[in-house]
């Protein structure tokens, strides 16, 4: 495919394959996001309880985040293009079973199975871009314009949720199944097939993606669980997760093709760029879910009003692919990755007062707006530099793992604050709003700059 890359610049074809997997990364970014705002009618038509309903978002982000290392394995060993198309299809398939349910249980594990499909697709598009553009202004131009459309994608999904919402929430989950179909016949048409691998095929780690899985699945439910800190079910739910975490490192130290290759985290601009991102999606989320629900059931706004008033977020996904190189190649990663961090910290505190007109709001939007496309692309690039060819797989899926862990763990903490306030007035949903401005402030003290390995260009 190299062939498709000029030594200054992207042809035409470039572009192409570029925007195709752009696709599919908008399309997983909008899938968790859009949900919130559907959650209040799946709830009213199949009778589910909170805590069933939260785990339409959780199931597909821990399955996501729990199999996406065995998805960037997979990738790197057999074939970038074979994992992507293929899985492409089982997530068109499973989002289509999601639409047609008429039980929560089915729809929990549609969601669940869809996590799991994107958690193959994902790292092998991601690496698709890493190993195709050369290191430099051509693989930094693609990364940013990848990551400002999952950027977009994921704030435009609760636009896009409100609107499909008013029509009939099972739009949430059929419009997916024809972005994925358009995708697909692109994917078929312009991604060429896969160099073979010259490593020796080893072993692929399953145990291992397992337990991970559940230990994160097991430490959510302690989160959730945690306002009943009395509950025996609470201790033993932390117990089995610390575990199952424990036993997954201990495979991780003796399998012969470990699904983390544990010298991978003692790359600093790594690990730091991994803490960002589960900070930086946490508090998202978070301030989503108390969002919505503020909107909805307190002021009494309707699915559409709500995604119009939250469409102003989706600013992101124009100034990531614009503004974001510019302030990348200025001042580089870390610089701007630290004040994407700084505008959501402030963005949440705007928010605090919960106006109760869109006029006192809007700060609050814009400035999150802007801190997304500030520190979504840079997290993303600090993730994958410094990474050699044969582990770009691996390391997007670490990213990737971060990024659906934070969502998960930022949703599940919020939901315990409110449920352990048992009062959604508004001082109850400025309790909830606490959590994802510590998430930013925390986040700043991490891009604090100072490394010249994180500030370093991409």
């Amino acid at each position: 495919m190299s062939s498709t890359v000029t030594q200054d610049r992207l042809t035409g074809r470039s572009w192409a394959v570029v925007f195709v997997l752009c696709g599919a990364i908008f399309l997983e970014g909008i899938d968790v996001s859009m949900m919130g705002v559907a959650l209040p009618s799946i709830r009213a038509e199949l009778g589910l309880a909170t805590g069933e309903l939260q785990w339409i978002v959780s199931a597909y982000a821990l399955s996501y985040g729990g199999f996406v290392l065995l998805g960037g394995r997979a990738a790197d060993l057999l074939g970038r293009r074979r994992m992507f198309v293929g899985w492409l299809v089982v997530f068109l398939l499973f989002s289509g079973l999601g639409g047609f349910a008429t039980e929560g249980w089915v729809l929990i594990l549609a969601r669940f199975v869809t996590g799991v499909a994107a958690a193959f697709m994902t790292p092998a598009g991601l690496s698709i871009i890493t190993t195709t553009y050369p290191d430099g202004p051509q693989r930094t131009k693609a990364l940013l314009v990848y990551a400002g459309t999952a950027a977009g994608g994921f704030s435009l999904g609760m636009v896009t949720g409100g609107l499909l919402t008013a029509i009939d929430w099972r739009w949430v989950f059929f419009a997916p199944v024809i972005v994925s179909a358009a995708i697909l016949a692109g994917a078929i048409t312009l991604i060429p097939r896969d160099v073979p691998n010259a490593q020796p095929r080893q072993g692929f780690d399953v145990t291992g993606a397992l337990t991970l899985t559940g230990a994160m699945l097991l430490l959510v439910a302690t989160v959730v669980r945690a306002p009943d800190v009395s509950s025996g079910q609470t201790l033993a739910t932390c117990i089995g997760g610390l575990v199952l975490l424990t036993a997954f490192v201990m495979i991780e130290k003796r399998v012969s093709a470990p699904l983390v290759r544990l010298g991978l985290l003692r790359n600093t601009a790594l690990i730091r760029a991994n803490v960002g991102a589960i900070l930086l999606v946490g508090s998202f989320v978070g301030f989503q879910f108390v969002a919505v629900l503020y909107l909805q059931e307190l002021r009494h706004w309707s699915e559409l009003e709500t995604g119009l008033a939250l469409m102003v977020i989706g600013i992101d996904s124009v100034l990531a692919p614009t503004l974001t190189p510019w302030l990348v190649n200025r001042f580089g990663n870390g610089r701007v990755v630290f004040g994407g961090f700084v505008l959501a910290a402030l963005a949440y505190a705007a928010f605090l007062p919960l106006g109760s007109s869109f006029a006192a709001m809007l700060p609050a939007f814009l400035l999150l707006g802007l801190a997304f496309a500030l520190a979504y692309g840079p997290l993303t690039i600090a993730a994958t530099e410094r990474v050699a060819e044969n582990e770009q797989g691996l390391a997007s899926g670490v990213l990737t793992t971060s990024f659906q862990f934070g969502s998960a763990l930022g949703l599940a903490v919020v939901a315990a604050v409110l449920t352990a306030a048992d009062d959604l007035t508004v001082d109850g949903f400025r309790n909830g709003l606490v959590v994802p401005l510590a998430a930013a402030v925390l986040g700043v003290l991490v891009a604090l700059p100072g490394s010249k390995r994180v500030a370093a260009n991409g």
